[in-house]
């Protein structure tokens, strides 16, 4: 590749995102001056409250992890074609598979609780991921519509569990299990005041591994034919079927260890509402990211950054949470809006 060409493709991939974060810039600081807000204070409580500290910093990777759980979740079937937003539920689901490992292991020792109950939040996620591609694959239900249903049915279950069999009496009322021991959580990962948990580094090989296996394998060229023509890959013999149950079950596998990083090592035991949305904002990323695996992971932290400051926007700009949604739909619109745009220019016109 001649460096002009080469130029060309580093200029293709870097444009859409740097005036996508530059029009998100324009409306966020619009957004702000029309609710009587300083943009450019806003602007630095949001860098201080996401990376101005260590307990900042260390609160912004506890966000990362599961965010980055999840984009993966999503990514990973976008790759075949197939739409999934079903992290949310998967997660969920994870932990309570999880959760039962632990409640039936509380004085197992750390080299077995933790092992077991890690493998069934694994399988947990990944039933939850399975069934949405059995549908598509054998009826042809949409799995859009599918995974969406079931991120409501999987918060369902957990409440059911916190408000019923598995609720602490020694709680004082308030829904949760008891409180899972020293040895069901990740171990913890410090460099000075850092601090963070080994599941941070399990997330970062993972997505760098399937990078690898997507970009440059026989695998990643099954789902990469599987998407785009999915009569020539069925000629290859490759199964539609098998390729996306198990691609499913992968991605919810992956969203399921969020769900049990979130409920040992940051809740300390399952309880409702052990995400902020994670497996949405998950999805958010992966769609801004291209669905490209490595991509995912710096975006993953800034998203993480941007949680992290809503509870220093108000805290000291008494602006509501919900502000930070706003942001994220706002960042959203424009990457979409931008590369649209872009691709309709290089593409000659057409839409």
């Amino acid at each position: 590749m001649t460096a002009k060409r080469l130029y060309a493709c580093l200029s293709s991939r870097m444009f859409v995102p740097a005036v996508g974060v530059a029009v998100f810039a324009l409306l966020a600081a619009g957004f702000f001056y029309m609710n009587g807000y300083a943009p450019l204070t806003i602007f630095a409580q949001i860098v201080q409250g996401a990376f101005g500290s260590a307990l900042s910093v260390n609160t912004t990777l506890a966000k990362t992890i599961p965010i980055l759980f999840c984009a993966m979740a999503t990514a990973l079937p976008a790759r075949m074609g197939l739409i999934s937003v079903g992290a949310e539920g998967q997660l969920y689901f994870g932990a309570l598979a999880g959760t039962a490992a632990v409640l039936r292991m509380l004085d197992a020792p750390a080299f077995e609780l933790l092992p077991a109950a890690l493998a069934l939040s694994v399988l947990g996620g990944a039933l939850w991921g399975a069934l949405p591609g059995l549908l598509r694959a054998r009826l042809g239900v949409n799995e859009t519509i599918v995974t969406i249903l079931m991120n409501y049915l999987g918060i369902q279950l957990v409440e059911y569990a916190v408000y019923g069999p598995w609720k602490d009496a020694g709680n004082l009322g308030w829904p949760a299990t008891v409180a899972f021991p020293a040895a069901s959580r990740f171990p913890q990962l410090t460099a000075g005041a850092l601090s963070s948990n080994w599941a941070l580094v399990l997330a970062l090989l993972l997505a760098l591994l399937l990078h690898l296996l997507v970009e440059y394998s026989r695998w990643g060229t099954a789902l990469a034919l599987l998407r785009s023509n999915p009569r020539v890959a069925r000629m290859s013999g490759l199964s539609y079927s098998r390729y996306a149950v198990a691609v499913m079950a992968l991605a919810g596998a992956l969203a399921g260890v969020a769900g049990y990083v979130q409920t040992a090592n940051v809740q300390s035991h399952l309880q409702p509402d052990i995400s902020s949305g994670y497996g949405y904002v998950g999805f958010l990323v992966a769609w801004l990211a291209g669905q490209n695996l490595l991509r995912i992971v710096p975006l993953s932290l800034v998203m993480g950054g941007l949680l992290s400051a809503a509870d220093a926007l108000q805290l000291f700009a008494q602006l509501p949470f919900a502000n930070t949604v706003v942001l994220q739909a706002m960042l959203f619109i424009s990457v979409l809006a931008v590369g649209a745009l872009h691709a309709r220019h290089v593409g000659g016109g057409r839409a």
